[in-house]
């Protein structure tokens, strides 16, 4: 059973009698504020809170009071508020739950943006205009506070702080979570994005917005960072140990969803998320090179160092040149690998030996380049210093590195290059037309 408790005034917005006369026209802000036995505190931060909004605030805005199941006098303070002022509203719930409150309040706001703050207000409300004006603008679709982000200023003991980031890390790992922190009460989503996503998420408590950030961000949706100056409240009465465990049987709960597929994410992503940028079209250079190129690059950087680690490993048992062969050997297979699954997309084992024969070739060509670099060194300045030594298999590794993207486009990978092309180039002639 839900209760709304609105002001002294009736609204206007039809389907909403609870909205406010003062939101005239539409309502760009609901801000919700969800408690639970908060009668020391409720008052004060509600006041505070409208006092900030209505002292140069663009925006309309509500304040909506989302009390579940408190059993002091939270309700009671909740409607002696919403009766006084104007702009704030109280929802009463009778079961427990912060995601059931956020839920249930989203889900009837008439607003454009929906937000929601903790009753402390550890979060410094000078954050507030910039988490909601990305999402108005329609640069963005989901707005959070970070602590832990650059430009963050953050008060509070040393478990929390080691509570919060290895929470953090765990959702990197384990759900590949790219939003830098999952747990600052104060983040916004707009109203269109959370009638899609509301009904995908199950949690009903402290896990909820977690879960809401990771579909987000797996449905293609932007979500903007807000750094934030936040103090602790030593008096919160939150249960750490309880909400962990229940946040890591979350973890579990969506990661099995999004191995198994059960969730319907790219209806989402066709619904909302943002659409692939377009490589520039640059003439007479294929639209899938630059992509390739990236990435060949950044393996050609990667088996560079390798190299010239396992050659400085080896180079006092072996010597320059078998340290260099052997060296070069193991890198290229490991490179021909990750080029052929990365930068060219080959998947599967078809002619996967071929593959390797063929970057054996392409190997042997750059061992012509390095070792005969190395002989040219010696021949001209024998006993040359080591780093000059490193120097000369950095720079002919290069010139290898040009000639193997050459040789993998060209002959080992050429013909999954033009299957690529051929098969993208219909989707582009359907785009443009």
């Amino acid at each position: 059973m839900t209760t709304v408790v609105a002001g002294p005034a009736t609204g206007t917005h039809p389907g909403h009698p609870e909205a406010r006369p003062s939101d005239r026209g539409r309502t760009v802000l609901d801000i919700v504020v969800p408690v639970f036995d908060e009668e020391r505190d409720l008052e004060s931060s509600v006041r505070r809170l409208h006092a900030f909004l209505t002292s140069g605030f663009p925006y309309s805005f509500r304040i909506t009071v989302a009390d579940n199941a408190s059993t002091d006098a939270t309700p009671a303070i909740a409607r002696r508020l919403a009766a006084e002022i104007p702009e704030v509203r109280t929802v009463r719930l009778e079961q427990k739950g912060r995601g059931r409150a956020l839920r249930r309040v989203w889900s009837d706001s008439d607003a454009d943006v929906l937000a929601y703050c903790d009753v402390d207000l550890s979060t410094d409300l000078g954050a507030l205009l910039p988490l909601v004006a990305p999402l108005v603008s329609g640069h963005s679709d989901l707005a959070i506070g970070t602590r832990l982000g650059r430009g963050s200023r953050v008060v509070r003991g040393p478990k929390r702080e080691f509570i919060s980031r290895s929470y953090n890390l765990i959702l990197r790992g384990a759900l590949s979570a790219r939003f830098s922190d999952a747990q600052c009460g104060f983040k916004a989503i707009r109203s269109d994005v959370a009638r899609r996503l509301l009904p995908l998420v199950e949690d009903t408590g402290w896990f909820f917005d977690t879960e809401l950030l990771v579909l987000a961000e797996r449905s293609g949706l932007r979500i903007h960072e807000v750094p934030v100056d936040w103090v602790d409240d030593p008096d919160s009465s939150v249960d750490i140990v309880a909400t962990a465990v229940a946040d890591l049987k979350g973890v579990w709960r969506v990661g099995r969803a999004l191995a198994t597929g059960a969730l319907p994410l790219a209806e989402v992503r066709a619904q909302l998320g943002r659409a692939p940028l377009a490589p520039p079209e640059v003439p007479g250079v294929p639209r899938a090179m630059p992509f390739q190129l990236a990435r060949f690059a950044a393996i050609g950087v990667a088996s560079t160092v390798a190299n010239l680690l396992l050659f400085l490993a080896l180079r006092g048992m072996l010597g320059p040149i078998a340290a260099n062969v052997v060296a070069l050997l193991v890198c290229a297979v490991a490179n021909t690998a990750l080029n052929r699954r990365f930068t060219f997309g080959v998947r599967g084992r078809d002619r996967a030996v071929t593959h390797q024969f063929q970057g054996l070739i392409v190997f042997a060509l750059g061992l012509v380049l390095t070792t005969g670099a190395l002989a040219v060194l010696g021949a001209v300045a024998p006993g040359a210093h080591l780093a000059v030594e490193a120097a000369v298999i950095v720079g002919a590794n290069l010139v290898a590195t040009v000639l193997r993207f050459v040789l993998f486009r060209s002959w080992v990978f050429r013909s999954w290059v033009f299957r690529t092309r051929s098969t993208t180039a219909p989707l582009e002639k359907a785009t443009a037309a």
